[in-house]
């Protein structure tokens, strides 16, 4: 990392916003290659529905239809059983949640039309065969048997959306980012202009997942802030598209004093400053009042006519969301408050299903 990244929070986010077109450029690359196989995975995986095959021909029917297109199209891949499996499931998976709308559908000549990809909504066909197939197969080895409908289509836009890698769906997949996202608790639809509001509504999470960190109790809140600088490609990550980090303990002399943020980070998509506070403790209302002063003086200090108001974001370990709402609405900045775990997010209909401390004592005796 050179000198001047470190030292000019402009140029920083210019070679942030490159890095994030680059890799936009190299995903949408790879799936105008791949978008005319998925349609025809997508036809085949409707055609073996439609024919009932695997009643129709049989146990075997996998391996015979595997080696018989290998013969008849030598030149190409893709074609093993399990392929032609997630083809079936890839079909229902998204056709099943397209029950009541219009479908894609073949033309006598076997083509893929596009009508719609049924209730997708505001995800059209090209997004669906935007992702690329290993990607595909991912979220079907999550969702399929859970038919879990929505969330394999939430992760499909954020492939799109971000330029996700395979690692990073999966490490979100891991972390039950459809049910974490766009949760904190925020003050953005009182004191934010549409679009922005849901646009910074949407880009927060609760909890934040720190697991990256490697941290266990005890510890301090300098070094849970360290681990996060030691880990910031994953740290930007976890906070969501279009973050640029601009400085840890920044300084800013305010009056006669002078004055350090936590992290300030500047959002592309939003045009926004964003100071974040990472607390350890339990929330409390007067951290909001820090929070707000900081991003009042960043308004006056860095922001310029381009710059939409600064935004904060306060991850504390754990908070009473009452008493979090009530300090939201006593502050005239737009606020969001959330809280942080150091391992995986697991939702709460799973956590009466796993032993309890007192469970896993007894069975050890």
């Amino acid at each position: 990392m050179s000198k001047l990244i470190k030292t000019d929070a402009e140029y920083a986010r210019w070679i942030h916003e490159l890095k994030e077109r680059y890799r936009s450029s190299q995903i949408k690359a790879a799936t105008r290659v791949n978008q005319e196989m998925l349609r025809f995975y997508w036809s085949l995986g409707r055609d073996i529905v439609a024919r009932d095959a695997e009643n129709k021909y049989g146990t075997g029917f996998y391996k015979h239809l595997s080696q018989d297109l290998k013969d008849a199209i030598p030149e190409a891949e893709g074609f093993s059983r399990q392929n032609l499996q997630y083809m079936k499931k890839m079909y229902l998976l998204y056709s099943h949640a397209a029950a009541n709308c219009q479908q894609l559908v073949g033309n006598s000549e076997g083509e893929i039309c596009q009508q719609a990809v049924g209730n997708l909504s505001d995800t059209p066909a090209e997004i669906l065969f935007s992702v690329p197939w290993g990607h595909h197969c991912t979220i079907i080895d999550k969702y399929f048997s859970k038919s879990d409908y929505d969330a394999a289509l939430f992760y499909v836009r954020k492939v799109v959306e971000d330029g996700w890698s395979r690692g990073v769906l999966r490490s979100f997949i891991d972390t039950n980012l459809h049910l974490r996202q766009g949760k904190a608790l925020t003050s953005f639809s009182r004191l934010l202009p549409a679009p922005n509001s849901d646009l910074a509504q949407e880009l927060t999470k609760d909890p934040y997942i720190f697991d990256f960190t490697e941290m266990t109790e005890p510890y301090k809140e300098r070094e849970l802030k360290k681990a996060l600088m030691a880990n910031i490609s994953r740290f930007l990550l976890e906070l969501g598209s279009g973050f640029a980090y601009v400085g840890q303990e920044y300084r800013l002399k305010v009056g006669h004093t002078e004055q350090f943020i936590d992290l300030l980070f500047y959002n592309i998509k939003l045009h926004a400053y964003c100071v974040i506070e990472v607390k350890t403790a339990t929330f409390g209302a007067g951290d909001i009042g820090q929070l707000g002063t900081y991003m009042t003086a960043v308004n006056h200090i860095l922001k310029t006519k381009q710059d939409n108001p600064t935004i904060g974001l306060l991850i504390c370990k754990d908070k009473d969301n009452v008493l979090a709402q009530y300090a939201l609405e006593s502050s005239s900045q737009p606020i969001g408050v959330a809280e942080f775990q150091l391992t995986k997010f697991i939702p709460d209909e799973f956590k009466s299903s796993l032993p309890s401390i007192e469970d896993i004592e007894s069975e050890l005796k």
